[in-house]
């Protein structure tokens, strides 16, 4: 199985999945399921974890190798 992004930018971070799960408010299971590719991950997950990676929801889904966000308007 090809690591994800979220474990990259997780880890990156030096933060185990709990510590990911208890910012986003749900159990560390159901985030994980969301780092393995188990389930899809929601418009408003996605941009709540690139906010707080720093990063772009297009490299979160593997659409550029840009890691630095697009600048806002």
């Amino acid at each position: 199985m090809q690591k994800t992004r979220l474990r990259d930018l997780r880890e990156d971070k030096d933060l185990l999945q709990k510590d990911i799960a208890n910012i986003l408010g749900m159990k560390q299971q159901q985030y994980s399921r969301y780092e393995t590719d188990e389930n899809e991950i929601t418009v408003t997950l996605l941009k709540q974890l690139a906010d707080f990676y720093g990063t772009s929801t297009d490299y979160i889904l593997r659409l550029t190798s840009e890691k630095k966000p697009y600048p806002r308007d």
